[in-house]
């Protein structure tokens, strides 16, 4: 199913007829309940308005653009899928990051079960630079993305989703399906642990 093409069926061709205005300025979940109709043209304006933030994430998650690729048209066409059962109790940006989230978490456990016996992937040096040699030769927001590439995943999500993304510490407890505590205090470390790291680097102002 083509659900990104040429608008070609009946449901399309009468949102073609709309306002060009009108699509600019419908919300986003009033495009879900035109998706949750059938209506395809919907799915496309969600595509162009979040594809580009949902491929950014994915490529976070997973390291792989080709991957990320992937990921991201899966998770408009579960959009597709599950549009009936939107139930509008966060924002539609936050409901395709959370299905983002679950398609890389799947891919990477999968990819990770294909490679479980490639014991030579263990033996590959790391030829890169100490953390010092680096942050010599990058300024001090090269060097940041650097130190949060380097936290444990959980830290490492609740940053992105937060700083790169945009999202609440609300937003980000939906998309991670845990407490908004939990995502407080995995906050917490994580800044800590970006603060130190900063300021061993010699950057004295620390964390942001």
């Amino acid at each position: 199913m083509n659900l990104f093409g040429p608008i070609g069926d009946r449901a399309d061709k009468s949102q073609a007829a709309r306002p060009a205005m009108t699509a600019a300025t419908e919300t986003d979940r009033a495009l879900v309940s035109r998706v949750a109709k059938g209506d395809r043209a919907a799915v496309r304006l969600l595509f162009m308005r979040h594809h580009a933030r949902v491929y950014r994430f994915v490529v976070r998650q997973t390291g792989s653009e080709m991957m990320a690729d992937d990921i991201a048209n899966e998770v408009f066409l579960e959009l597709w899928r599950q549009a009936p059962g939107f139930e509008g109790r966060s924002e539609v940006s936050t409901w395709l990051l959370g299905i983002a989230r679950f398609k890389a978490l799947s891919s990477l456990r999968k990819k990770k079960e294909d490679w479980i016996d490639d014991n030579d992937a263990a033996q590959v040096p790391d030829s890169a630079d100490t953390p010092e040699v680096v942050t010599m030769k990058e300024d001090k927001g090269a060097a940041l993305r650097r130190f949060v590439d380097a936290l444990p995943e959980e830290h490492r999500t609740v940053i992105d989703l937060a700083y790169y993304h945009g999202q609440s510490v609300t937003e980000i407890g939906e998309v991670l399906g845990i407490p908004v505590a939990t995502v407080k205090t995995r906050m917490f470390y994580a800044r800590k642990k970006l603060g130190e790291a900063l300021k061993a680097a010699g950057y004295d102002r620390g964390w942001p």
